[in-house]
């Protein structure tokens, strides 16, 4: 198996094929063998699992991957990696590579297709300026056990904030709607060429097989809690009478106290029960 993490041997190897590495793609290439290693050990993935994975690269990760799923299907956008990952990864019977856009495929038809009998899980080192449209489109499938990804360290303390904290926001609500977070393992930026400036991190979402709340309208519960985040720092009432003008301020005050909260909370406290509370009552008033 080709080391793809040895700069020795993926300099000549990239240079043969004219291959240079994106910045506009996020593109790096990752110098520590530990790190793919890590994520497919931590993800849960064994040979019950039939993994989709999103940007293969040269091949790090679904080498990891496919020593130990059932089946690995990557998506790849990048045409220029196909005789790269023909060495790289071309050994494995279990892979099966997708020249496309993930944003542009059917995530649960094409789940349903390749991992008929499988435990469906994701796994991705997702670049850093992508990050946040594939992991809303992996979660709002609603397909896979878990999802495992490495990203910049403060998105993945984003993902798992608590209520009330500096980090709390609504990708953080609208993550923890439909996965349990946890973190996993930093990755210092000397694992990668070039080092980018910032830390990445692993983490995973165990994806919620029951929600454990009541909400009566999902597109009102995400309104409500994006109208919550506009205004930070100030009362919720001016954030639900500008996310939902019908309610103007005067109902906006009166959803939040049916609702049972004091007249002067801000949205950035609350959880999401009380995130349902409060689109609860605005569903209700609207009759």
């Amino acid at each position: 198996m080709v080391n793809v993490t040895d700069i020795n041997v993926m300099k000549p190897l990239l240079a043969e094929h004219g291959f240079h590495f994106s910045k506009a793609k996020g593109q790096n290439f990752l110098i520590a063998s530990w790190v793919p290693e890590n994520i497919a050990l931590e993800s849960g993935v064994d040979k019950s699992v039939g993994v989709l994975e999103i940007g293969p690269g040269i091949g790090p990760l679904t080498q990891q991957l496919c020593r130990n799923a059932a089946k690995v299907c990557a998506v790849e956008v990048d045409n220029r990696l196909k005789p790269i990952l023909d060495i790289t990864v071309g050994e494995f019977d279990n892979l099966e590579i997708i020249w496309n856009d993930v944003l542009k495929l059917d995530v649960p038809g094409l789940v349903k297709e390749k991992f008929e009998g499988l435990r469906p899980m994701a796994c991705a080192n997702l670049p850093y300026y992508i990050t946040s449209p594939i992991l809303t489109a992996l979660l709002e499938a609603e397909c896979f056990e878990a999802v495992t990804v490495m990203v910049q360290k403060e998105v993945a303390q984003r993902i798992a904030a608590k209520p009330g904290s500096a980090d709390y926001s609504a990708f953080t609500v609208f993550c923890q709607y439909y996965a349990e977070p946890e973190l996993l393992f930093d990755v210092p930026p000397h694992c990668f060429l070039p080092a980018p400036k910032v830390t990445s991190a692993v983490i995973t979402l165990r994806t919620r097989k029951e929600k454990p709340w009541e909400i009566l309208d999902q597109d009102v519960f995400f309104r409500t809690v994006r109208a919550s985040f506009a205004m930070r720092r100030k009362k919720l009432s001016n954030g639900l009478a500008s996310g939902f003008p019908e309610l103007g301020k005067q109902g906006a005050a009166e959803v939040i106290e049916a609702a049972g909260f004091d007249a002067n909370v801000r949205g950035e406290t609350l959880s999401i029960p009380e995130f349902a509370a409060i689109a609860n009552e605005i569903v209700r008033r609207r009759g």
